[in-house]
């Protein structure tokens, strides 16, 4: 008997156990997480599809940097071809002119080590190298070597522009604009993160609103029955107040579709489970900023990828303008190289005493008769370069012309932020008062209906006021690249470039 008893306690411990377990995660399953504006900006900025095409994109200029930065270091190549047979009829002249058709048969392996450097400052194109030759004749069957165990050589335009020169000056600025750009496109991803946040907290509003109407429309509608059966209201008031139930009932379902798109749109964009329950939170704690406008620019001017790309862009119309010159007129090239070279019938003879081997060469172009094509070459050019000038000092002006006017408007929006909170507070008291009065009889349906109305828009115009704050924060954000909250600049690493 005791033993049953055992095994009954023991069933109904596990009972237990498991009932909690599942109530556990049921509760898990419907956790609601409140999330206010820096949370939703967060989540972004770390999950969202857009940062991770944001960085993907941006690696591509990392690597572009990581390549240039190797172009000019020393190259150690090895090339050669192993192997490399060849069995074919050819045509061999004679002696006499005449041409003679025989069968060759042969085999050949070629290997060369070299060391390939590039000189910026002067545009020289530096080589050193040994390489050695196997030629094997079937027909004859003898087998040759040959090779240079040390050459020495160089490229040198001596007239034509300096590429790698002019990339020293414009890759770093190209880096440059790209790592600006990206944190441009991360602070541009918070900025749409905020109008999506704005807009679920706008139609979650309304659905607020809207359950409260109907809760309040149900007892008003109670109220009205009551006073109905006493004879104490009319059949139209009374008809009013059915009315005000199923206008409720009406707005509480379109509100709750809406819900829906706003939720979907806003997990969608910062990358958050379409599972996961949230509400989000009125953003109250709202620091006032005054900023100072000789701050803005000055950081606008430091921080944003315009002040590489205007520079980038002048050194570039430059480059052009030089390049046309130099292109049109006398144009040569200096190449020479020194080494030694032998061939012997073993590999290791082709190192012994072998002969020194030396070339000189200068090639020269210059331009006769072009029929005024130099001349309009150089010409289209330099129109092209103040082309450049003028639109680089509109496009500065205008750009700062932007933070000026971005900076004026927020401090403006200051006030009406101000206004509209304390409108959204006497609103919501009116309403409390019009409702007690109404269901005291003291007012109509009508007069309700009108504090109704003026609660609600007093609301969506305060959510709108905070919205306009803080977008325009954001793009005063993006405008400047400065973080005014913490005073310091904005900065992002790209995990895929960190790699």
């Amino acid at each position: 008997m005791k033993r049953i008893v055992r095994i009954l306690s023991l069933s109904t411990i596990i009972f237990c156990f498991l009932m909690i377990s599942v109530t556990h995660v049921q509760a898990q399953d419907t956790l609601q997480y409140s999330l206010d504006l820096k949370d939703v900006v967060s989540l972004a900025i770390e999950e969202s599809p857009s940062i991770k095409y944001a960085q993907n994109r941006n690696v591509n200029y990392y690597w572009r940097w990581k390549n240039f930065k190797t172009r000019n270091r020393p190259q150690l190549v090895l090339s050669g071809t192993l192997p490399d047979f060849n069995k074919s009829t050819v045509g061999v002249t004679q002696p006499d002119g005449s041409l003679e058709f025989k069968q060759v048969t042969n085999l050949s392996t070629s290997a060369r080590l070299a060391l390939n450097q590039s000189i910026p400052l002067t545009g020289t194109y530096l080589y050193a190298s040994t390489s050695a030759i196997r030629f094997q004749d079937y027909n004859k069957e003898t087998i040759d070597f040959s090779g240079s165990p040390f050459s020495f050589g160089f490229y040198q335009p001596i007239f034509a522009i300096n590429w790698l020169k002019w990339q020293q000056k414009t890759e770093p600025l190209v880096y440059d604009e790209a790592q600006k750009n990206f944190i441009e496109t991360v602070e541009e991803i918070s900025l749409n993160t905020v109008y999506r946040y704005f807009r679920y907290l706008m139609v979650q509003t309304n659905y607020n609103l809207a359950e409260s109407n109907l809760k309040n429309s149900t007892n008003n509608l109670k109220i009205a029955q009551t006073k109905k059966e006493l004879g104490k209201i009319s059949e139209n008031n009374f008809a009013r107040n059915q009315l005000a139930v199923l206008n409720a009932q009406k707005s509480l379902s379109q509100a709750k579709m809406d819900l829906k798109n706003a939720d979907f749109e806003l997990k969608s964009y910062i990358g958050l489970s379409q599972d996961q329950k949230i509400e989000l939170q009125m953003p109250l704690d709202i620091t006032l900023y005054d900023i100072n406008l000789e701050k803005a620019l000055e950081e606008a001017r430091a921080n944003r990828k315009e002040g590489s790309e205007y520079k980038r862009r002048l050194i570039e119309a430059d480059r052009d303008l030089l390049n046309a010159k130099r292109s049109n007129g006398l144009s040569a090239t200096l190449q020479g190289s020194y080494g030694l070279s032998n061939s012997a019938q073993s590999f290791a003879g082709v190192y012994e005493q072998p002969e020194r081997q030396q070339t000189l060469r200068l090639a020269l172009s210059i331009p006769i008769l072009d029929w005024g094509q130099s001349a309009s070459s150089v010409k289209l050019a330099e129109s092209q370069r103040d082309l450049v000038l003028y639109d680089v000092n509109k496009d500065r002006e205008d750009f700062e012309r932007s933070v000026v006017v971005q900076v004026e408007q927020f401090g403006l929006m200051k006030d009406q932020l101000i206004t509209a909170k304390e409108a959204d507070k006497v609103s919501e008291s009116g309403y409390q008062i019009a409702l007690k009065q109404f269901q005291n009889g003291e007012i109509t349906i009508t007069d309700l209906n009108i504090a109704l109305s003026e609660r609600e828009n007093a609301k969506r115009d305060y959510i709108r006021s905070l919205q306009t704050y803080w977008e325009a924060y954001y793009r005063l954000r993006i405008l400047t690249l400065y973080d005014f909250d913490n005073n310091q600049k904005i900065s992002y690493v790209n995990p895929l470039g960190a790699k």
